[in-house]
């Protein structure tokens, strides 16, 4: 029984696999896919506590708004999770985090190739993202 306990406890604490999401049972942040307990720290650091509360969030500057609040570059991965998750509460399948790598990378070339004070410019670009 204690062995159970222990497997479940750990279980629980496992970002949750994609494939696994019921979309209609994520109330906690920890139920939505690729978020685990740190990943749910985060959000609640942003003031997200319920899955309803990414609805119409943008992934981008949730990324930025940590990287300020923690005083350090998060890892470029951390807005691939943000990304994950921002468009399975706006109604996209649930997807692996690392779908949107590529996509972040693409994102980010062009707002380095693009001018200064064009929308699609970002003052936060990093060279590590």
């Amino acid at each position: 029984m204690i062995e159970r306990s222990r497997a479940w406890i750990k279980m629980q604490s496992l970002p949750m696999n994609p494939t696994k999401v019921i979309r209609s049972r994520t109330r906690r942040l920890v139920d939505l896919p690729n978020i685990g307990p740190a990943s749910a720290a985060d959000l609640r650091l942003l003031g997200i506590r319920e899955p309803a509360d990414l609805v119409g969030r943008d992934p981008w500057v949730m990324y930025e708004q940590l990287c300020e609040m923690t005083a350090c570059r998060q890892d470029p991965c951390v807005l691939d999770v943000f990304i994950s998750v921002t468009r399975f509460m706006s109604g996209q399948e649930p997807r692996p985090w690392w779908d949107f790598t590529e996509e972040r990378k693409k994102t980010l070339a062009a707002r380095r190739n693009s001018p200064a004070g064009t929308p699609e410019h970002s003052a936060h670009v990093s060279k590590d993202s």
